[in-house]
């Protein structure tokens, strides 16, 4: 969540940031970066690290957006998790098949 909602320029800089106890969510701190949301949780950068350069890069980068499922005020640095996303929406350029991967770990 943190990567997508682009308070960070990469997944790996997401995990060190969630770790170092930059985020918080629903107003509780968080340093386990696989920590699992829930639909209407608000993820928020502590004030403190919210002048971070790296923060400050990361939400001006134009090479990614952010999903439809995720709302992000940069301004504030919150992000509000607004829905599971779905088969669609992730961005990947493979054609997935669910029923495939059902159909091979059921044997």
């Amino acid at each position: 969540m943190v990567y997508r909602a682009k308070f960070v320029p990469t997944v790996f800089a997401a995990r060190q940031f969630i770790n170092h106890g930059h985020i918080k969510v629903n107003g509780q701190r968080v340093n386990i970066p696989s920590y699992r949301c829930k639909a209407g949780d608000v993820i928020e950068v502590r004030e403190k690290s919210r002048q971070l350069a790296l923060v400050l890069e990361a939400s001006q980068l134009a090479e990614r957006d952010v999903p439809e499922y995720v709302e992000a005020d940069h301004s504030k640095m919150t992000a509000k998790y607004v829905r599971v996303p779905e088969l669609s929406d992730v961005p990947y350029p493979v054609h997935m098949e669910p029923n495939l991967v059902v159909e091979f770990y059921s044997r």
